[in-house]
């Protein structure tokens, strides 16, 4: 284990330090309600995008993966093998930008009907990205990808949707959300990188989330022990009412399972997507929280918001 951290330190060039995921865990808990969020730019992605998932920095570049959907998935009139609705078709992308917004790089992920990426993280040296069916409690992949070459090595397969993840480096472990983030799911890491815990019956290394407040769609580490996590909750006022998505920033206990701090994120896109909806980087600045989000498909923009602390 300890070549496998120093594997990490040799790659500092690439990783964030410690000390500002320190510092951002502090700025995140001060965050209310009634926060002031400044649109800093929001460049338009030259390529097209199709349903973004979950966003990483690694270095001067940030990686997002991203779903695209051939033939939507139909809901059964009455369940199918425990599925509720069929495969559909697609194709799993990860996408490699510059500091601009430019493409850069690009890899397909998946294999069959398991084509859905999830929300990713870096851990220094590499990108986990999970390629999920995209229908509840099915199968996923999970990919170690290099970010420099984007070599792809498949880790484990699983029998769930893994719609999120997480590398705490500190104690060598995987975290990773469901579908709806209803489960929380926690495995080893060896030295050489292999994930035998994955093997093990789901319901051993899993978690119930207590919390229904938001649905996770990406998350990343916030200090040892912590991830913060963005998410949408979508509201009907009745049958006929109108549509409404709230979006919100969770901070999680990773050993727990459970939210210790939560706060809604009241910005809406031009088209009048929650901020959070989908892609979602949280990183500190010197003054407060800088957020790049994704939130629209196909022909997206890149909107990083900032808001300051006193």
């Amino acid at each position: 284990m300890k070549r496998f951290f120093a594997a990490l330190l040799a790659s500092a060039c690439l990783a964030v330090p410690a000390a500002h995921a320190g510092d951002l865990a502090d700025n995140v808990a001060q965050l209310t309600r009634g926060a002031e969020w400044k649109l800093v730019k929001s460049p338009r992605l030259d390529f097209d995008t199709y349903h973004p998932q979950g966003f990483a920095r690694a270095g001067d570049f940030i990686f997002m993966s991203s779903v695209e959907i051939v033939e939507r998935t139909k809901k059964y009139e009455t369940p199918k093998d425990g599925m509720d609705r069929d495969e559909g078709k697609g194709a799993g992308h990860l996408f490699k930008l510059d500091a601009d917004g430019k493409l850069v790089g690009q890899v397909k992920l998946g294999d069959g009907a398991i084509y859905h990426p999830g929300g990713i993280d870096f851990d220094g040296r590499w990108l986990w990205v999970p390629v999920a069916e995209y229908r509840p409690n099915s199968k996923s992949i999970m990919y170690r990808v290099d970010p420099e070459t984007l070599e792809a090595t498949e880790v484990f397969r699983f029998p769930d949707h893994i719609g999120g993840v997480v590398f705490d480096p500190e104690s060598s472990t995987l975290h990773a959300v469901s579908w709806g983030s209803r489960r929380f799911y926690t495995w080893k890491v060896t030295e050489d990188l292999t994930v035998p815990d994955a093997a093990l019956d789901p319901e051993k290394t899993r978690t119930l989330n207590p919390s229904h407040y938001i649905d996770y769609q990406d998350c990343g580490l916030l200090k040892a022990g912590q991830a913060v996590c963005t998410g949408i909750t979508e509201y009907r006022p009745g049958s006929d009412g109108q549509l409404f998505r709230l979006g919100g920033i969770d901070v999680i206990d990773l050993k727990a399972g459970r939210p210790l701090f939560q706060v809604p994120v009241q910005i809406w896109s031009e088209k009048g997507k929650s901020i959070t909806g989908n892609p979602v980087l949280v990183e500190k600045t010197e003054t407060g929280i800088r957020l790049t989000a994704a939130p629209e498909d196909n022909e997206s923009k890149l909107y990083v918001y900032e808001t300051e602390l006193k």
